[in-house]
């Protein structure tokens, strides 16, 4: 079998993988100085440090999510902080040698299988994915710290037309948070920066409406308790259908860092029970699905960084960056009225270079696999590679320039591949 060996060498690859400072969740050092890039627009700024700590230094922040906010609203006495910012982000892409017929995303799971003369080369641009949030902090005596935070995100329709669209929408009271948000599945630290809005095909990343509990154990320890909202696609047949979900996702997570919190080592579990409609013996059927998922991001040197991540389980494609959304939480089986959840692999390994300040290089290595869909044909995916190199320079702080180069690799269960290589360059400006 090959899906043992390869989550052993990706599992192996992970006891050196670096989290970010900004991504780190501490709480603010009593010495915090109100960053220079900050403009206070009303309150007292000395009154509002502490609250102006939280904003700078946000919990479980992934690399696409903005910078903490420009412009700051502070009341008298130093009990809530508002924030306002964002970033305008743009991008041109060329395809070549095979495309990705999906606009400014690189889905390696659309590549065409075996590569078509029609779709060999494809050019682009987009202002898709830029961003603007609202964020507002306190403090009472009795809970602690809240925080109510809104994103919105602008969105391309078809033609040139744009829509705005919320990203993120929670409340956070003390070690509890409410909305919309990240899945707490995911380990936003140990994902590779890259260019494209996408990212790795093996990379875990989900939104999802939750609840979830952070308790704190000291400096070095960290876990979560999550219910989520399932988000199920499924692959029917004439004799099944879909049909409401019952039962909430239910994940949880340990965590040790070090380092002062810019390493660390995780390990998350989830439970799904998925439901569908048997149309054979007009009966509701209840299908149990489950995943692990170890990742981590570890300093290796003052300017080296190795990031990983790698997660088995049964009826998990809704957290797989390249099978979400594509009917493989569960599929059909060779018995009619009965789907199964397949199991899938994903990993994503990579380091980071910081080469000086205002320049850093990344790159990665991902895949995506999905087993038992013998029954869904020769054409059905098997898995899906994703290579890439990228290059970051802010040319004065807050604009950042970015280039990068993707390979990636489509498999169906016939063996044919598709291929296809995208170089992108991206200009952002944050606010």
């Amino acid at each position: 079998m090959e899906h043992p060996r390869t989550l052993l060498l990706a599992a192996a690859t992970l006891t050196a993988a670096i989290l970010s400072p900004r991504a780190a969740a501490q709480e603010p050092a009593d010495t915090f100085l109100i960053p220079e890039r900050a403009i206070v627009a009303t309150g007292d700024a000395e009154n509002g440090r502490h609250l102006v700590g939280i904003l700078y230094n946000p919990v479980e922040a992934h690399f696409t999510d903005p910078t903490p906010p420009r412009f700051l609203f502070l009341d008298r006495e130093g009990k809530v902080a508002f924030g306002i910012g964002g970033y305008i982000k743009g991008s041109a892409r060329y395809d070549f040698d095979g495309a990705v017929d999906d606009g400014p995303s690189f889905y390696t799971h659309d590549i065409a299988v075996p590569n078509r003369s029609d779709q060999n080369q494809a050019l682009g641009a987009t202002f898709n994915h830029s961003v603007v949030f609202m964020q507002l902090v306190g403090t009472t005596s009795r809970f602690g710290n809240y925080e109510v935070y809104v994103m919105t995100r602008f969105s391309q329709g078809s033609g040139d037309t744009y829509g705005v669209q919320v990203k993120k929408v929670y409340l956070r009271l003390g070690n509890l948070m409410a909305g919309y948000n990240l899945s707490p599945w995911m380990d936003p630290g140990a994902a590779v920066p890259v260019v494209d809005d996408q990212g790795p095909s093996g990379s875990a990343f989900a939104y999802s409406a939750q609840v979830r509990y952070t308790p704190k154990f000291g400096r070095h320890w960290g876990a979560s308790f999550a219910l989520e909202i399932p988000q199920a696609a499924m692959t029917l047949t004439d004799h099944t259908r879909k049909i409401a979900q019952r039962v909430p996702d239910i994940s949880s997570h340990i965590q040790y860092s070090w380092q002062g919190g810019h390493s660390h080592v995780r390990l998350t579990a989830m439970l799904r029970n998925l439901v569908y409609r048997d149309e054979v013996r007009s009966d509701n059927r209840f299908v149990t699905g489950y995943g692990f998922m170890l990742s981590g991001a570890i300093g290796i040197a003052p300017q080296l960084s190795l990031l990983c991540q790698a997660s088995y389980g049964r009826g998990m494609a809704n957290y797989i960056n390249d099978l979400n959304g594509y009917g493989y939480d569960l599929i059909p089986t060779s018995t009619p009225g009965r789907l199964t959840a397949p199991r899938s692999l994903a990993f994503e390994a990579g380091a980071r270079l910081d080469v000086s300040p205002s320049f850093f290089l990344t790159g990665c290595y991902s895949q995506a696999r999905v087993y038992d869909q013998q029954a869904m044909g020769p054409q059905a995916y098997r898995y899906a590679q994703y290579a890439t190199v990228s290059g970051f320079y802010d040319i004065i702080p807050d604009l950042r320039l970015g280039l990068q180069y993707i390979y990636g690799n489509r498999a169906d269960m016939s063996g044919i591949h598709g291929h296809a290589n995208r170089v992108t360059a991206m200009i952002q400006y944050s606010f």
